[in-house]
Order: structure tokens, then sequence, then C-alpha cells
């Protein structure tokens, strides 16, 4: 059996509140993909493939930046996305057995209470964005949260959030080509789990569980720069005595990288980042995941070759086994295959 750790589904609820707002961009994204908020489409998806099962998880926007910084719709939209999913699975748990909570750090408890009540109705974790309308996550407002999920003992699914308005270079006003989807998101992961290891927030809380998309963005393939190049934290800086921050983590930086994040197999079809991926992450901390339906078949194709590509992939069959579902299983406490 192969759980699929990270898709991504619109509950029609706020599908329906996304296609009013006539949100641009990234909402016009998600109108054009069928599979994005029709169950019956998404259930043959599934169908297509024996022996598999996807767990749903919010899209995009990000509901801090689609509220426009207010607080209480922040929480209102992930109560009601959260209530949707709840009951898409409660009906459905053949093709879907779980479902992942849709964070709230613009609330004003930082979603603690939300993360809190979805978790009782069942969500498996709780998904957040690499930024919170800009700020990042570790900012000290959000602390609160992340101590609130190494209580909880439930993973972190951390996606990437960066739009056009984050330019490629200073002297323009928006980014290009979108460049800021194609290179942003994978570096926009990679700056936000550094900020998670640099801030100590990861020696504070050292069994949290964060679930990184995308197989951690760049990080498997700057592993030098990570580690030898990080190993000189501070001798390219003046200012600041960042070789003493460097001195009083609990870990080598590339061992936080390798060591203490979740990354799942989400390559968009390429075999070269899964095996990159396969490479970089103990094994025991991949989980199988293909970001359906984000591709050009509008829900097949990256489905298939992230399969195709676990199952071609040059490690054992307990290994395999634990990445197609026994790793979530036991990180998230919960048993999906029956």
């Amino acid at each position: 059996m192969r759980i699929d750790a990270y898709t991504h589904f619109m509950p029609s609820r706020m599908f329906k509140i996304l296609v009013d707002s006539g949100y641009p961009d990234i909402g016009k994204r998600m109108r054009e993909v069928p599979c994005i908020h029709d169950l019956d489409i998404r259930r043959k998806v599934v169908d297509t493939f024996p022996d598999y099962a996807q767990i749903l998880s919010f899209a995009m926007p990000p509901l801090e930046v689609f509220a426009k910084g207010d607080g209480a719709k922040v929480e209102e939209y992930a109560r009601l996305i959260n209530d949707e999913l709840a009951e898409i699975i409660a009906k459905d748990k053949g093709h879907f057995p779980g479902w992942v909570a849709q964070g709230a750090l613009g609330a004003a408890d930082a979603g603690i209470a939300e993360a809190q009540r979805a978790i009782k109705n069942g969500a498996l974790g709780v998904q957040i964005y690499t930024n919170v309308a800009g700020v990042p996550l570790d900012d000290p407002k959000f602390e609160p949260f992340f101590a609130a999920m190494e209580k909880l003992d439930k993973p972190i699914w951390l996606h990437p959030a960066r739009n056009a308005s984050i330019p490629d270079y200073a002297s323009e006003k928006t980014s290009k080509y979108e460049i800021w989807w194609a290179f942003g998101w994978s570096y926009e992961t990679a700056a936000a789990m550094a900020r998670l290891v640099f801030s100590k927030l990861m020696d504070k809380y050292p069994k949290l569980k964060i679930i990184t998309h995308h197989f951690g963005g760049i990080v498997p393939m700057l592993e030098g720069r990570i580690g030898p190049g990080w190993d000189q934290l501070g001798s390219r800086t003046s200012g600041e005595d960042l070789g003493k921050l460097l001195g009083e983590l609990k870990k080598r930086p590339l061992d936080y990288f390798k060591h203490s994040f979740y990354a799942d197999t989400a390559t968009f079809s390429s075999e070269a980042g899964m095996t990159m991926g396969l490479s970089f992450y103990d094994h025991d901390k991949i989980v199988f995941a293909s970001d359906c339906p984000f591709d050009p078949e509008k829900g097949t194709m990256y489905t298939r070759d992230a399969l195709r590509f676990l199952e071609a992939a040059n490690i054992s069959k307990a290994e395999r086994e634990a990445i197609a579902y026994g790793n979530l299983e036991r990180i998230t406490g919960t048993k999906l295959v029956k």
C-alpha cells in the first residue's frame, strides 16, 4: 500500500469563497484544476492507481494573505476548511484515510486553539507555510504554536509560500517568468528550515516533527554549503558574532537538515530529485508524496511518476514500505493501512 502524504484539495465551501473573491494568480490556478475541488474527479484519480490512497490537505493561497491580516478571518477560514476535510474523510476513508488541518498562525493565539480542536477532531497534523504573510517562522509570536505542536506530538506539514510580489532583483518590483514559484518556493523552504535551526527553535523543541514539502526544496543539492560551508558560519559576516551562535547550537548545522527534519518525495516528476533526496535524508524521515494534482495532466502525472520512482529506488523492501506508509503511521501515531 502507498499512502500519499502530501496532496492538495480545496473543500467546496472555501473554494466558493476563493472563486467569489476573484483572487488572482494562485487563485486562478486553483480554479483551473478540477481535481483540486471536485471530489468525484479526485476519486477517479486515486482509483487510477492500485493500492494507493491520499492524505488531503488545503492548497493555496495562505489564509493569512487571503484574509489580508485579519486574524479572526484566518481562524474562521481554517475552521471552515478543517471541518469539511473531516467530513470528507469520515465518509470515504478508502480513498482518503486521513487529513491535515490547515493552520491559522495569523490568528490571535498563533492558531493554537484551532490546531488543538482539529487534531481532537481527527487531523493527523497541521499544515503551515514557510512564512506568515511575510513574517518569518522564527518570530517570537509563533513560538507558542511550535511548543503546542511538540506537546501534541503531531507533525507539521511545511508548505512553501512566495508570490510574484517578491522580485528577483532589487531593481525590479515583481518577479518575472514565474521565477518566484519555480526557484523561489524551493529557496523559501530551505530558508524557513534555516531560520528554525539558527533561531534555536529546533534545539528548544527537539521533538518537533516537521515534514518539508518537495524534499526540502534546494536543501539536498546544497549539502556542501550547508555542511562545510556553514561550519564556517560568521567568516563572511562583520558586525555580528555568528561564530558564537555556531558554538551555541547543540549540533552541526548539517545534522539538523539531514536528521531533524522530515521530507516528502514530491519532486515534480524529477527522478534525479528523488535519487538526491533519498541519498540525503535518513530513510526513516522520508514520507511518500506526489503533490497531486498540480501537474500537466491535472492529477495523474506526478502521482504516476512518484510511484514509479519509489518502486525503482535502490532501497530495501523494508525501507520502501516505511517510506510508502510506515513512517507516516509512526509519526502521526495513526494506523492508515487496514
